[in-house]
């Protein structure tokens, strides 16, 4: 892999992370698919445009940055990334063959006319002005990628309002709705397979949900406030290595959230709950028990 596309996938892992999606969901939320997902985070394939900024958007980064990186990436991926002048060119009198080689986005003339002759005024003023234009292009991603130093800051902007609030949030996304941007995690709890399991809670949305990571193909989470039951469950390889989550239940303040953890193999049934009080600074965890 190139280093500019190193640098782009590693940004996209960091932007997939921060929105705490699995790659399923990244599916559900944009144009493309949970496969073509696995690729682009991984490096197999280059993402389309569309889709950095569909990360960006879901993860409420600018783009901006990222979309500079992917310019300089798509350039390597393509062939248009700059290469050096041939080492046999004269200095003081390129030739049109020469002058294609070394500036970035100027096409090599046709096979035969690669001769040693000087070039006519009129072909050296069209190398010239691609090569202004390129520098001006890539001049302007490295400006995305270095603050100047006599720049202000710009002020943030302002993040949207979560989407939904109390019994409005009952079975909805937690990141669809915007309610998991800074939510508290009332407690932590690892399994006894090695899974670890959240119960997280939105002050601004009013309800809860619960997320496993470190998980197998099969294992099971459900949560509830008293009210109804939410179910995730950990369908593939992908979705091992990311965060799974159930969707939300409404839960007010005092209310007591409840996980349970079932994993794939306890062919019994077992299963292990913990608890958590919203607005406390308490948990029970529970020893597994019979369903």
């Amino acid at each position: 892999m190139t280093p500019a596309r190193t640098r782009m996938t590693a940004a996209l892992r960091e932007l997939r992370s921060r929105t705490g999606l699995s790659l399923a969901a990244l599916a559900e939320r944009t144009a493309y698919s949970k496969s073509s997902w696995e690729r682009y985070l991984n490096g197999k394939t280059l993402p389309p445009r569309r889709a950095v900024q569909d990360l960006c958007r879901l993860a409420r980064e600018p783009d901006g940055r990222v979309l500079a990186l992917w310019e300089m990436a798509e350039a390597e991926w393509s062939g248009r990334a700059a290469r050096p002048a041939p080492p046999s060119a004269p200095a003081s009198a390129p030739t049109q063959a020469s002058a294609s080689a070394s500036e970035p986005g100027v096409a090599p003339p046709p096979a035969g006319s690669r001769g040693r002759s000087r070039p006519r005024a009129g072909g050296r003023l069209l190398v010239v002005l691609a090569a202004v234009g390129v520098v001006a292009v890539t001049g302007g991603a490295a400006a995305l990628l270095l603050p100047r130093p006599d720049a202000e800051p710009r002020a943030a902007s302002a993040p949207a309002g979560p989407r939904c609030h109390g019994g409005a949030c009952e079975g909805q996304d937690p990141m669809h709705m915007l309610c998991g941007g800074g939510p508290d995690t009332l407690t932590a709890h690892r399994t006894t397979t090695g899974a670890r399991v959240e119960l997280r809670h939105s002050g601004k949305c009013g309800a809860g949900w619960a997320r496993m990571w470190g998980t197998r193909v099969g294992d099971r989470l459900e949560v509830t406030a008293g009210g109804p039951t939410r179910r995730a469950r950990v369908e593939d390889e992908v979705d091992t290595e990311s965060y799974v989550y159930t969707s939300m239940t409404a839960a007010r303040s005092g209310a007591v959230l409840r996980a349970c953890f079932r994993p794939a193999a306890a062919a019994d049934g077992r299963r292990e709950c913990f608890e958590g009080r919203v607005g406390g600074t308490e948990a029970t965890t529970r020893p597994p028990s019979p369903r």
